[in-house]
């Protein structure tokens, strides 16, 4: 992979926590700072697209966000995305010609320390890289079929579905 598309959505990832309020809202995308302090040795564009908690994805923003990442050339894409509702929005994107889709976000936001989003980011960086065409979720250190996981809020984590 020479170059990756990296399209952000907000979700707990991007939150930036105001103490006196106990109040939160979505911030600037924090992939892309990540990832240059990262060093990592391809090209990446993100676009900023959302800046939402997953709760408030509606279906004319899963359309928007599928309509964008099928617009560009690049034929490996990042998603960040909240996890509440990243496996409607993975089931959404499947099937788009010639992409290779992974889905990631935090369950912490990346500011804090101790967060999961930067794991998160290597496995879904990873995953992109060596998964054929089609949508994926990186989380908890696996990746999931979105036809085959659900978030289990209680847990708060990902886990396969129950036949």
């Amino acid at each position: 992979m020479d170059n990756l598309l990296i399209v952000t959505t907000g979700g707990t990832i991007d939150k930036v926590y105001f103490d006196a309020k106990s109040d939160y809202q979505v911030g600037d995308p924090q992939i892309g700072r990540m990832l240059q302090e990262l060093g990592v040795a391809f090209r990446f564009h993100v676009i900023p697209l959302l800046r939402k908690d997953s709760l408030f994805v509606d279906d004319s923003d899963r359309q928007l966000l599928r309509a964008t990442i099928a617009a560009q050339d690049e034929a490996c894409v990042l998603v960040t995305h909240g996890t509440d509702s990243m496996v409607e929005t993975a089931r959404v994107l499947a099937g788009i010609e010639g992409k290779t889709i992974v889905l990631t976000g935090a369950l912490s936001p990346a500011r804090f320390e101790g967060s999961d989003a930067e794991f998160n980011i290597g496995c879904a960086v990873g995953a992109v890289q060596s998964l054929p065409p089609g949508s994926y979720i990186a989380m908890n250190g696996r990746i999931w079929d979105p036809a085959k996981v659900r978030k289990n809020v209680d847990a708060n984590r990902f886990e396969a579905l129950q036949p």
